[in-house]
């Protein structure tokens, strides 16, 4: 390639000296490399008269093909380049399903307009889900709700904490209330997140303060949680930014407040490609909620 160079600046110039201005290398070394391609194809590329070069008329059709394979190499490198830039190059993100899809959006917005030309793919599943994808490599990093054995296993960043709530449809009697307590639940119908990751430890409380609840429908699927909640069939319990329904009313929980801390998760050890390590450092400078 860089003989190839020396017969395009010469043919450019007509003047070795200048040729090898160009190519930033001396002339006896552009010289020397335009020999050794003239020998290698069996023909003169240049008639020397002196210090005067002319292109010969073989060195004249074989100038096109000599660019032609420049300019894939400049298209090469600039891939290349692309390549490190974080452009076309996939990031595979996990998100949990759980996990309010608005305000993540906005940060997803963002990275975007930063690193144009990245492709993000970005799926959904429970913790086991994600943290097996994880293992398994079919996913780069996960978004999900911060534990202790999540954080033996994986490396971990909090990003935000987010409360838990209480939403119910307008005109419900908890609208009077500034925030709701467990024991102002008793007795209500409600609607059960079954994907909710931490049903078991409110169901617990429920359970040690005696708190009764009547689950009037049970559903893994946020919207249709949502959705029922809405029409009248009960209140739920949802973390503060996955209620993305307009129309439904919340309180804060309180008596006890719950809450979690949504964190990313990586596999320790893992080498990441400079797409991955830029997204992570684009989730600890950007100004999560909460």
């Amino acid at each position: 390639m860089a003989q190839i160079r020396y017969v395009l600046a010469a043919a450019k110039h007509l003047n070795f000296t200048r040729a090898a201005t160009e190519c930033n290398v001396t002339q006896p070394a552009l010289t020397k490399g335009i020999k050794a391609l003239e020998e290698e194809l069996g023909a003169t590329l240049f008639h020397r008269e002196g210090r005067r070069i002319l292109l010969s008329e073989f060195g004249g059709s074989m100038l096109p093909h000599l660019q032609q394979i420049a300019d894939e190499v400049d298209t090469a490198r600039t891939i290349a380049q692309n390549f490190r830039l974080l452009e076309k190059v996939p990031v595979r993100l996990g998100v949990m399903s759980t996990l309010g899809h608005l305000r993540l959006a906005r940060f997803l917005a963002r990275f975007e307009k930063m690193h144009k030309g990245l492709e993000l793919s970005v799926s959904e599943g429970s913790i086991t889900d994600l943290t097996d994808r994880l293992n398994d490599g079919e996913i780069d990093i996960a978004i999900m709700t911060w534990t202790a054995p999540l954080a033996e296993a994986f490396r971990t960043h909090v990003l935000y904490a987010e409360r838990y709530v209480v939403v119910f449809p307008p005109e419900h009697r908890l609208g009077k209330l500034n925030a709701v307590g467990l024991r102002d639940l008793s007795g209500e119908p409600y609607v059960d997140r079954l994907a909710c990751e931490m049903r078991e430890m409110v169901m617990a409380v429920c359970e040690d303060l005696d708190v009764a609840l009547y689950a009037r429908f049970r559903s893994e699927r946020e919207d249709w949680v949502q959705a029922m909640v809405l029409a009248g069939i009960g209140f739920a319990f949802m973390p503060e930014y996955s209620v993305t329904l307009p129309g439904l009313l919340q309180r804060p929980l309180t008596e006890p407040s719950v809450e979690r801390q949504v964190c990313t998760v990586t596999v320790p050890g893992r080498r990441h490609s400079p797409a991955v390590d830029a997204f992570l450092r684009a989730t600890r400078s950007f100004a999560w909620p909460g």
